[in-house]
């Protein structure tokens, strides 16, 4: 079942789609790059993917369907394995009889459609479809394990007995080993960790409180309640985490920290676990770091036009220093790694110091800290400041050792990259120079500050709507509007004449699919470069907002006006971004 290219041409011609010269170009360029015509066309533009779909369904005579509402029987839909239907981009959607109905972004993909038909022992009937309705019903695959994983977690909770406090402490450590590794235990923390990934958790909070235990949810930044557990279920929880993280099963009173890692076909990740007690018990928080996550692009972060050059020109510079800043949670390490990646090459020795080591880079040495045998971020410093680097990145400033360290292996010919918990760009020098580094190292090293803050992405539903008078009115308590509205016109998003009650801004459509809202989080950010007078500013010790209204007159865009772009751009809400920068 394959299209031709010429066949391809002539119904697209016929059909008003392309114009023919077009059409010749795309060919061309297709078989320098050893890829279908097809794939030219949708990835240039030239043609949207729905029409294409839709004209090689009509010329092979293959019935088109949209599946982007659809509810699929969950025994349907299983007839078909996840791992296949995610790697063929095929799914099941209808059975009648002996005939079984589905849906393919690819009709030459004849061996999937053959290992279907042997494994279910029916008749295949195969149906072209798009994007949209295949993501549709992939998702559904993730709502039926998470009915599932309710089923198994309250079957597997209503068999656990509670241990008795009056155990002496040598039979109690027994008891909990015990129910650590009983099936029920062991099962309820399985499909836990499985559920909390399925859902996106960047991480697991268990809380155990007076008549039962909490499992809540970080998704996106925010944190929601996932299920209730019974009080039953505590000690047997916290024994079996501690048993996974090589931790002390029978030490209730101090906090304690570990990790482990869970592996399957489909995903791998590293654990970090910490173990803090509170007046009902243990608290548990469980972060994933997914250790077979690519790495994100500058663009992918959702650095843009001027801010996107300001970080490139900095990363060009051989040595000095650039920092990024923010709150806990705000994505700089994320933008650390993005940024070593930029600068991993083979002529380059790049060497890192961190707590924890959050994901693994090939190329790229890193060290993790250690207090407890003396291995600070200071003494890691000076030790890798022997193994003769180019590039290095601390994770963190925390103290006068550290930001000397890091200041004069900046100034000593290195590029040094670290964070620093700051609420603006400008807020950094202030709070290097409380760390007492002297005014003019600062002005001779830094090249760039970058602070930035995380937003959630609204899903591609979404409900436009135009400012009310009102509502400009009450933005205007925390912004300059007419700055912004200047900004919009240089980024062409409004003209000369209009004002920002003449443009579509955005609010999350709640349907069944997302009930937030949202899906993912792209960052809002703003830069400050040492430009010579705000070098003098520097030595002048001037004050964060002296330097935030220099760096305002050079160009510098504050991450409230970028977070605005976003909000015209559909990307993000007007709320959300104020949500993360009113403090």
């Amino acid at each position: 079942m394959r299209v031709e290219p010429q066949q391809l041409k002539a119904f697209m011609l016929d059909a008003g789609l392309i114009k023919e010269i077009q059409f010749n170009e795309a060919l061309e360029r297709a078989e320098k790059q050893d890829k279908r015509v097809e794939e030219i066309l949708v990835n240039e533009g030239i043609i949207k993917q729905d029409d294409l779909i839709k004209l090689k369904a009509y010329i092979l005579g293959i019935p088109y369907v949209a599946l982007e509402e659809e509810i699929v029987d969950p025994e349907i839909l299983k007839i078909i394995p996840e791992p296949i239907a995610k790697t063929h981009n095929i799914v099941s959607f209808r059975k009648k009889g002996n005939n079984l109905e589905v849906a393919m972004l690819d009709p030459e993909d004849l061996q999937t459609i053959e290992f279907i038909k042997k494994k279910a022992d029916l008749r295949i009937l195969p149906r072209l479809t798009n994007d949209k309705s295949i993501k549709n019903v992939l998702s559904q695959y993730q709502e039926s394990l998470q009915k599932e994983f309710g089923k198994i977690i309250k079957k597997s909770a209503d068999g656990i007995k509670i241990i008795s406090k009056e155990k002496g402490l040598e039979g109690k450590k027994n008891e909990l080993e015990k129910q650590a590794r009983e099936f029920s235990i062991v099962k309820i923390i399985d499909t836990l960790l499985k559920h909390a990934i399925l859902q996106r958790a960047s991480d697991v909070h268990i809380e155990p409180m007076k008549k039962e235990v909490l499992v809540r949810y970080r998704i996106d930044g925010i944190l929601r309640d996932a299920m209730v557990l019974p009080i039953a279920t505590k000690l047997g929880i916290a024994a079996r985490i501690k048993v996974l993280s090589n931790l002390k099963i029978d030490e209730h009173r101090l906090p304690q920290d570990g990790r482990f890692k869970i592996e399957t076909e489909n995903y791998k990740y590293s654990c970090r676990v910490s173990i803090l007690p509170v007046f009902d018990g243990e608290k548990i928080v469980i972060r994933f770091l997914s250790e077979t996550a690519e790495g994100f692009t500058l663009e992918e972060l959702g650095m843009q036009g001027e801010t996107l050059e300001r970080v490139h020109r900095a990363l060009k510079k051989p040595v000095g220093m650039i920092l990024i800043t923010g709150p806990t949670g705000s994505g700089k390490t994320t933008t650390l790694y993005s940024m070593m990646e930029i600068l991993n090459e083979p002529a380059v020795n790049i060497s890192t110091v961190e707590d924890p080591v959050e994901y693994r880079m090939p190329r790229i040495n890193q060290t993790q800290v250690n207090p407890k045998i003396g291995l600070t971020f200071a003494s890691g410093l000076r030790s890798l400041l022997r193994q003769d680097p180019n590039i290095l990145m601390v994770g963190e400033i925390r103290d006068e050792e550290t930001a000397s360290l890091a200041i004069n292996a900046a100034l000593t010919g290195h590029l040094v990259l670290s964070t620093l918990h700051t609420n603006s760009a400008a807020g950094a020098i202030p709070r290097l120079m409380d760390m007492k580094v002297e005014p003019f190292l600062l002005s001779s090293t830094l090249n760039l500050i970058l602070a930035q803050r995380l937003v959630r992405k609204l899903t591609e539903e979404k409900k436009p709507y135009k400012l009310s008078q009102e509502e400009v009115e009450n933005l205007s308590k925390y912004c300059n509007l007419k700055e912004i509205e200047k900004i919009l016109i240089q980024e062409k998003i409004l003209k000369n004449e209009q004002n920002l009650q003449s443009i579509n801004f955005y609010r999350p459509f709640l349907g069944k699919k997302t009930p937030e809202g949202y899906k993912g989080r792209i960052g809002i950010f703003e830069t400050i470069v040492m430009s010579e007078t705000i070098k003098c500013l520097i030595q002048k010790s001037a004050s964060s907002d002296e330097i935030q209204e220099r760096a305002r007159t050079e160009g510098m865009r504050l991450m409230i006006e970028d977070g605005f772009v976003k909000a015209a751009q559909g990307i993000t809400s007007l709320e959300e971004v104020f949500r993360v920068i009113i403090e």
